[in-house]
């Protein structure tokens, strides 16, 4: 018959394996897991806020008039931020369409139509002149065909 402490020392061994494994640690003794599995915790929590600092700064830097396009270049295609403090029916359809007109087909996409209007994507080229698209040169016809859309959806004009 197995003892209540043998059972729960066991089960300790095992959470603390669990543990180890979790938080990559190399550490034999208990002390040490646990430090190491602090020290994790900390690292995750300070990723938690530099994600939430970041997703912050782009909501404050957001002009509703001037929505905020960033284009980052990847290993076959591009990365595709558009941020703006406001949302009008037809947007979504609007950058669609500049992406088709590049040339680009989304291969992966994350939007955001409620209050704002947020859209990262990642587009690759299905043109042949691949090599001759920068992420300069898609900012720019990004950033035109957004304005030319919000100019033209502009209650004011």
């Amino acid at each position: 018959m197995v003892s209540k402490e043998y059972k729960r020392d066991s089960s300790l061994r095992e959470k603390f394996q669990l543990l180890r494994s979790i938080t990559n640690s190399h550490a034999e003794s208990e002390t040490s897991i646990i430090e190491d599995a602090s020290k994790y915790i900390k690292k995750l929590k300070h990723k938690v806020e530099n994600i939430n600092n970041e997703t912050t700064s782009e909501q404050y830097f957001c002009d509703p008039t001037d929505p905020m396009v960033t284009v980052d270049t990847l290993e076959k295609g591009f990365m595709i931020k558009i941020m703006s403090g406001k949302n009008e029916p037809g947007m979504l359809v609007c950058v669609l369409e500049a992406f088709e007109d590049l040339g680009l087909e989304v291969v992966e996409a994350r939007v955001s139509c409620t209050d704002s209007f947020s859209l990262h994507a990642i587009g690759i080229s299905n043109n042949d002149d691949a090599e001759c698209m920068d992420a300069e040169a898609v900012k720019q016809a990004v950033s035109v065909a957004v304005r030319t859309w919000s100019d033209s959806h502009d209650p004011r004009g």
